[in-house]
């Protein structure tokens, strides 16, 4: 009789391994940003500790890296779009990606995150709700993220589709006193 070590066998994942779609993926941004006309150049990055390792994360940098992010990330966040459709076909394990222009989504998300903990401030000090402008899944996250451990206030998303947009809330605390029977 043979003891195996792997006991835990059918609860682990197997290990990733690399599948060309990442290539695939860059070769694909590549050549959208060449029929654009952008001049970028586009790298495969390895993904941050925070990320999977199966994650596909582009940066595109050059010339016209500004014009690819658009007005509020919109032609990059399109962008995006289209290479997760690409890059995840029927039959194949979903891989989550990430294209990125100059670091815009890391000062993006630090801009949002910082705008949303003065907001959370000021919403306490006047008791009233405040709502942000609609924003994508993403941002809303950012939002969400930044203010979870802030005391005092909670957020909400509201609205739907395009339109749906995050309520930062004020908590009224319960007298300190007070009992109930």
């Amino acid at each position: 009789m043979t003891v195996s070590n792997d006991q835990n066998r059918d609860t682990e994942e197997a290990p990733f391994v690399e599948d060309g779609r990442a290539e695939k993926a860059t070769q694909f941004l590549k050549g959208l940003l060449d029929r654009m006309g952008m001049e970028c150049d586009v790298e495969l990055e390895e993904p941050n500790e925070d990320d999977d390792e199966s994650d596909i994360c582009l940066q595109i940098e050059g010339p016209d890296a500004g014009r690819v992010i658009g007005k509020k990330g919109q032609t990059l966040a399109a962008i995006q779009y289209v290479l997760y459709r690409v890059v995840n076909r029927a039959s194949l394990p979903r891989r989550h990606v990430t294209v990125d222009a100059e670091g815009y989504t890391e000062r993006r998300e630090e801009t949002l995150a910082s705008m949303a903990t003065r907001l959370a401030n000021q919403a306490k000090a006047d008791g009233k709700i405040i709502t942000f402008e609609p924003m994508n899944p993403r941002d809303r996250r950012v939002v969400h993220l930044a203010l979870q451990d802030i005391e005092g206030v909670i957020t909400q998303s509201q609205g739907e589709g395009a339109d749906r947009r995050v309520q930062i809330i004020p908590v009224r605390k319960e007298p300190s006193g007070s009992t109930e029977e």
